[in-house]
């Protein structure tokens, strides 16, 4: 047994530890350091190190269960920023099993990326079955590489993903390996019946999670995975995309009080049902001591991240909508609820691009329309 094989094996135990077991042979028999030849890692001063295969303690570390930065690029601004990763194999088992494949499905992945799951599904699949769309006509290329010198040939293009490929459909499962706003209907539509699309939706950062929908005659319908999950977001061009720093005057504002953590991450879920009173995506950033949220309407909310010795925060908003007022009161009615966790939530998309976030049942009577 070779040095990878041995630590594949070793990265199949994590994963199957974590309660993942259906994709352990693809694991062990695909190696993971041939499609990462090289990652980053960000420094707490903001600067990028990169370890390659001339590196010690590369290979271990491509073994290892976690996500890796695998390609970066610079923005007009001069600022370096991810454009591409190798998902933490835990959670691409995750959702493969989420995925529930069987033998002769025919599966279109989103966001190639490296490669790496197109291997796994290649391998389990076969490459027949297998197709994958990358808007970074440099990562395919560097894909396609990788893959034929293991043998595998998915069928891989450069492409917009919410398009899908029509050319190929019918597709028995979608995977998008990023994040998108809202499902797209090219999907909907290059899906078998019965069939299966799964996605990281989020239309605003931070904002949702891994769905799992079901191809009907009339709708897409599912329910949300129970581990939070999150992905970079869908690029629109092959460039770095664009860096947005909420540009707003905090000197024009109300003014109140709060003792919620302004931080996404750590109100997941009330972030998300907040989104259903929104105006568009919110955008995210810091100033100084404070969170700043913004969107394009001009509505944005600032508050600090420090609480003082009451235990209270400084809130200032200002423009159409008040931002920070919508999200407390999402989270009112989330304790409300129970404080349910994304498992008992669920999603409908109709043709008509309505999506509706339900609990517990889509005939529930409690849901919310997001925008």
């Amino acid at each position: 047994m070779t040095a990878w094989q041995q630590l594949a094996r070793r990265l199949a135990d994590e994963v199957e530890a974590d309660g993942a077991t259906a994709w352990r042979d693809a694991l062990e028999s695909v190696p993971r350091h041939v499609f990462v030849p090289r990652f980053y890692v960000q420094q707490a001063d903001g600067a990028w190190t990169e370890t390659t295969s001339r590196d010690d303690g590369w290979m271990t570390a491509v073994y290892r269960d976690r996500p890796l930065v695998t390609e970066l690029a610079t923005t007009p601004e001069g600022h370096r920023v991810t454009v591409s990763s190798s998902t933490k194999p835990g959670l691409m088992v995750r959702m493969l099993e989420a995925l529930d494949l069987h033998a002769g499905h025919r599966v279109l992945e989103i966001g190639t990326g490296t490669g790496y799951n197109a291997a796994l599904l290649a391998h389990r699949l076969g490459s027949e079955h297998v197709f994958s769309v990358d808007i970074g006509a440099l990562l395919v290329n560097a894909a396609r590489a990788r893959l034929t010198g293991l043998g595998l040939a998915p069928t891989l293009a450069a492409t917009h993903g919410a398009d899908g490929w029509p050319q190929h459909a019918p597709f028995d499962r979608i995977i998008a390996t990023c994040s998108l706003p809202q499902v797209p209907r090219a999907w909907a539509e290059q899906v078998s019946e019965g069939g299966r699309v799964l996605v990281d939706l989020k239309p605003s950062v931070h904002a949702g999670n891994l769905v799992s929908l079901t191809r009907h005659a009339d709708r897409l319908e599912g329910r949300f995975l129970p581990r939070w999950a999150g992905f970079m977001a869908i690029r629109d061009e092959d460039s770095a995309p664009e860096t947005l720093v909420p540009a707003v005057d905090l000197d024009e504002e109300t003014r109140s009080a709060t003792r919620l953590d302004p931080l996404p991450w750590s109100s997941l879920v009330p972030w998300f049902l907040a989104q259903a009173a929104l105006p568009g995506k919110v955008t995210f950033g810091y100033r100084g001591d404070k969170a700043v949220f913004s969107t394009n309407d001009g509505s944005w909310a600032s508050v600090g991240l420090k609480p003082d010795d009451t235990g209270e925060r400084e809130v200032r908003q200002g423009g159409p909508v008040r931002i920070w007022d919508a999200f407390e009161a999402a989270q009112r009615t989330w304790d409300e609820l129970g404080r349910p966790n994304w498992d008992r939530l669920g999603l409908t998309v109709t043709p008509d691009g309505r999506h509706r976030v339900w609990l517990d049942a889509p005939a529930s009577g409690i849901g919310w329309d997001l925008r």
